[in-house]
Order: structure tokens, then C-alpha cells, then sequence
């Protein structure tokens, strides 16, 4: 039996490199792990990815996440693991016994890890009830053969209840083997709200998903922060050969300049498309007609537009115009394709601030920026700006201050310009521990 462990993640850190070197014994036993992250900002993808074999990215949410990593992972045999959940050191062992046995789905008893003196008992109910229902839920790391999980759908895009929802289809089907062996669960929840408050919340949300309540509804309930909304347009370029990252041809020629420019603009196109703030779209220089850009148009279905002549700031507010035009109260992130180093988490966090504030600026170390983000439509930023200079920047705040909007500044990130910036981009590439996510 070949096992995948897909563990997502959000904001991790405290914890999550001893939850993952725990699991060093199951992958040394052949067992793939894969870290899904859903857009953390406190360094979680820099501690996962040296304790894994794939980190990804995918747009925030349980589900989102665990399908990605389903989609992506190689084996027949799929196993999900929430992050605060530490399995058995047998489990591979006890899932395949399971499996040996006619089973295709099944998942552990839990034990509840927390200060409150109740816990087992709490625990003690959740073991007991899913063996009386044939439901699991995501505490007691559920697993599934490949097969049936992808011919169920995987699962449901929903904000919570997922496994509740999982569980239920693939019960319609078969019943689950409920092994005895325990796995191991933070009783964060319970610490942080209250013991008693916290399990009334639990069984209430379950009683009104049973009587079929809308699962954002649950979701609010519970305390899950929906993404904040913000539709992405991404600045791009063709990659065409003696055009195309023209400063990196001395050191690369014309024809791998041309190459650098496509993997930037597609790792660009993941990461706007795993943060799942809202549509993304792709506009296009010189022209949209280019086939690699009517390629991701078909295979992915990303808008792709033209950008007009004139000078970047002239190309960056006919975007602007176009998106307010059709969608007045939704906030607009403008990023190009330059800076490899942004993820999904720098996109999401620009979006919820422009619940409260104009603007939002990630400045680039050259005195550009790498991202500017609107409430509304504030096109002064875009005029009398000398573009490629190192002034960028303190002229954008300076329209900014004369538009009278308000702004908040991210921490600097870096583009990939010059001969330097690529051997710094390559070196990081080279180095896991240095927190680049991959897009594969």
C-alpha cells in the first residue's frame, strides 16, 4: 500500500514542525507527505518545507485544501491529517490491516489534548458516536482509497462541515472501519472558549447542519473569517525571445530569458489563483494573441485582455478603469509577474486591508512596488510616476497623500530583474529551508 498524508495548514508556526517530524517514521516506511497551505503570514511555509515531500498552495479552506492535496498527491491511499493531530506510530500499519480486511474508508478513535479534565469524555462520546453513526470527523484523521474518494467528488466546497459532508457520502456507500487505535488532538478550541461553551457550540452547529442550515451560516457561527474580496489583475508580458526579460539575456540568452518570463508569469498565475480572493485576470503585452496567453486562457479559463500603449502607469489604469467600471465596491490587487517570492498569503492579506483602508503597497526593494492594491478607483497614483527608477515608490505616496486616500505598507519583497536577482532567485530555489513555495 502506498499512503499520502495531506496535512493543510493556516498560520501554523508554533507548532507545526514537531507535528511533522513526528511523522518522519511514516515516510521513512515509504509514506508521501504533502503540506497544503492556505495562505499563512507567521513563517509556516519555511518550517514545512524541509519536514515535507510537496508543499503547495491552494485558496484558504479545509476543503480546498484537502482536495489540492489529494489532486496532487501519488498514491492509492489517502489520509487527512489536521495539522494539530498527531497519528499513531503504526497508523500506516493499521490502515493497511484495515484495508486488508475489505475496507475502503475508515479513520481512528481520538484522545483530546487540553488542560480541561473533561476531555476524555468528550472524547470519549466522538469515538462512540461515530461507531454508532458511521460518521467521522476530520479530528480522527480520516482515510480513503483514491478510487472512492474521487468517485464521490472528493470534498464539498464548503467552510466547514466537510468531513461531516464526506463522511456522509461515502457512508451511502460503505461503512467505515472505526479503529480502536487513538490518534492524538489539540484541545485548543476548548482551552481558548470554554470548555462548556465550546461543546454547546459543537453540538448546535451539528444539530443545524443535520437540519440542513447554510454551511457560511455554520461557518460564521463557529468563528471562521471568510475571505476578504478583491479581484487580481496581473500585468504581464509574452515570453518572446530578445523581448522578454531583456536584462537577464547576457546571462541567460534570449532564449532562456524568454523561458524565465513564462515560469514567472504562470508561478504568478498560481499564486493569484491559489488565494482565492476573487477573479483573476490577465492582461497582456502587447497583445492578448500571443498562444501562450490563449493557451492559459483554455486550459484555465483566466480572462485574458489586452494592455493598451503608453507607459505602465497609462497600461496599470486602464486595468484600474476596466474593473470599477464592472465592479464598483469590489477592491482591485494589481501585481506583476516579476517577483516570484509572493504568495498567496501577501495577496490575502492586502485584500483584508483594504476592508478598512484605500490602498495597500508591497514595496520592492529597487524602490518600485511589486503590488498595489485599491478600494476604489484612485488613478492620481498612476500619474507624473517615473517608472523604473528608483522613485517610484515615494512618488506613488506622494499621489497618494494629495488623493487624500489612506494606505498601508506590507513588508518589502524583491523582483527578479537583474543577473543578481536570478542567481538570488536560483539560490533560494536551491534551498527548501528558505520558505519558497513551489507551484508544480
Amino acid at each position: 500500500m502506498k499512503l499520502a498524508i495531506v496535512v493543510p495548514v493556516l498560520n501554523e508556526a508554533a507548532t507545526l514542525a514537531s507535528r511533522l517530524q513526528a511523522l518522519a517514521p511514516l515516510r521513512a516506511r515509504g509514506a508521501e507527505l504533502l503540506v497544503v497551505d492556505g495562505g499563512s503570514t507567521d513563517g509556516t511555509l519555511e518550517i514545512a518545507q524541509p519536514l515535507a515531500d510537496r508543499v503547495l498552495q491552494a485558496p484558504r479552506g479545509r476543503a480546498s485544501q484537502l482536495n489540492a492535496g489529494a489532486s496532487a498527491a501519488r498514491a492509492e491511499v489517502l489520509l487527512f491529517l489536521h495539522a494539530d493531530t498527531q497519528l499513531p506510530f503504526d497508523a500506516d500499519h493499521r490502515i493497511t490491516q484495515a484495508l486488508q480486511r475489505g475496507h475502503r474508508w475508515g479513520r481512528f478513535d481520538v484522545r483530546i489534548e487540553g488542560r480541561h479534565p473533561l476531555l476524555p469524555m468528550v472524547a470519549w462520546f466522538m469515538n462512540h458516536r461515530s461507531r454508532l453513526t458511521g460518521m467521522a470527523t476530520g479530528d480522527q484523521a480520516v482515510f480513503v482509497q483514491r478510487r472512492l474518494f474521487e468517485s464521490v467528488g472528493g470534498f464539498a466546497p464548503m467552510p466547514l462541515m466537510e468531513d461531516i459532508d464526506l463522511s456522509r457520502r461515502l457512508k451511502a456507500i460503505e461503512a467505515p472501519a472505526c479503529l480502536r487505535e487513538r490518534v492524538t488532538t489539540s484541545g485548543r478550541r476548548w482551552d481558548r472558549h470554554g470548555f462548556w461553551r465550546t461543546v454547546l457550540l459543537m453540538w448546535c452547529l451539528r444539530a443545524e447542519h443535520a437540519l440542513g442550515l447554510d454551511a457560511h451560516t455554520l461557518a460564521r457561527r463557529y468563528g471562521y473569517k471568510p475571505r476578504a474580496p478583491a479581484a487580481v489583475a496581473v500585468m504581464a508580458k509574452a515570453p518572446v525571445a530578445g523581448l522578454a526579460k531583456t536584462r537577464l539575456i547576457p546571462l541567460l540568452g534570449a532564449a532562456g530569458a524568454a523561458r524565465a518570463q513564462r515560469g514567472f508569469a504562470l508561478q504568478t498565475l498560481a499564486t493569484a489563483r491559489a488565494a482565492g480572493t476573487g477573479a483573476v485576470a490577465l492582461w497582456c503585452a502587447p497583445d492578448a494573441a500571443h498562444r501562450f496567453f490563449r493557451a492559459l486562457n483554455l486550459r484555465h479559463g483566466v480572462k485574458a485582455r489586452a494592455q493598451p500603449t503608453g507607459d505602465l502607469g497609462h497600461r496599470m489604469a486602464a486595468a484600474l478603469s476596466h474593473h470599477f467600471a464592472q465592479n464598483p465596491h469590489q477592491p482591485l490587487l494589481i501585481v506583476g509577474t516579476d517577483c516570484p517570492v509572493l504568495t498567496p498569503g501577501h495577496l490575502q492579506q492586502a485584500a483584508d486591508l483594504l476592508q478598512s483602508v484605500d490602498a495597500v503597497l508591497i514595496p520592492a526593494e529597487d524602490g518600485g512596488y511589486v503590488l498595489i492594491g485599491l478600494r476604489k478607483p484612485v488613478p492620481e497614483v498612476f500619474t507624473q510616476i517615473e517608472w523604473s527608477t528608483p522613485q517610484v515608490l515615494e512618488q506613488t505616496r506622494e499621489r497618494l497623500r494629495e488623493a487624500g486616500a489612506s494606505w498601508h505598507e506590507l513588508p518589502t519583497l524583491w523582483d527578479v530583474d537583474e543577473a543578481a536577482d536570478w542567481l538570488r532567485w536560483r539560490t533560494l530555489q536551491a534551498t527548501p529551508q528558505a520558505g519558497v513555495a513551489t507551484h508544480r
